[in-house]
């Protein structure tokens, strides 16, 4: 702002205070704030990935799953078109007796588009999402931006998802950090959960997931 004093002009600055919220994102994952969302693990869509090691991101995902039925994180299963690609992997359905994956029926790349599924998220009322599927550059990643446009905090779990090439998945990755999105893998995701060894469920994330899919742990 510009005054003008005796004559002569002099400038004034105005300094705004602005009020800082707070970062959601800087709060850990718990079992009691966040939602685990697995996108199209089916075996037609594994079929189509050649960006890496399709037993890891199998593993990768079912730890987690796993994860969250020890520790009684929701899970939310899609699949899309089952007739032709195949049922959701028995290795995860398995864990939730009694749950059935949304088969979609919006013929699209984005599952939250799915009125079902967006209910089945809303209805866990957490905002903290945990979301991975196949393919990272399609229906992961068109997934995961849905949600930060929802105002969800969105975390890629990373390591479970593939794609047609590694710069598929690699850029696609990328478009999911720049829209917002924060990467995690599986041990990580785990150990947030978990927080520490006192938890009362760490003997059975130790047996079932850690001593199983991690390479430190489990030797």
């Amino acid at each position: 702002m510009r005054f003008s004093v005796c004559g002569k002009p002099n400038f004034i600055l105005l300094h705004t205070q602005s009020i800082s919220m707070k970062d959601t994102k800087l709060d850990l994952l718990t079992a009691q704030n966040s939602v685990l969302l697995l996108v199209d693990y089916q075996p037609a869509m594994f079929k189509g990935v050649g960006s890496g090691d399709r037993t890891i991101m199998k593993a990768a995902a079912v730890g987690a799953a796993k994860a969250a039925s020890i520790l009684g994180v929701p899970v939310v299963l899609t699949s899309i078109n089952p007739q032709r690609n195949g049922d959701f992997i028995k290795e995860i359905t398995g864990l939730f007796p009694g749950q059935e994956a949304i088969a979609r029926k919006v013929p699209g790349f984005d599952a939250l588009e799915e009125a079902q599924v967006m209910a089945a998220l809303k209805k866990t009322g957490r905002k903290k999402v945990i979301v991975s599927g196949l393919w990272t550059s399609m229906c992961f990643a068109f997934t995961a931006i849905h949600g930060v446009r929802e105002g969800m905090d969105v975390y890629g779990l990373i390591d479970a998802a593939g794609d047609a090439s590694h710069d598929a998945h690699k850029y696609g990755v990328k478009r999911m950090v720049q829209a917002g999105v924060v990467p995690v893998t599986l041990m990580q995701v785990v150990s947030e959960w978990m927080h520490d060894w006192a938890n009362p469920k760490a003997g059975d994330l130790m047996r079932e997931v850690y001593s199983k899919y991690d390479a430190m742990l489990g030797t």
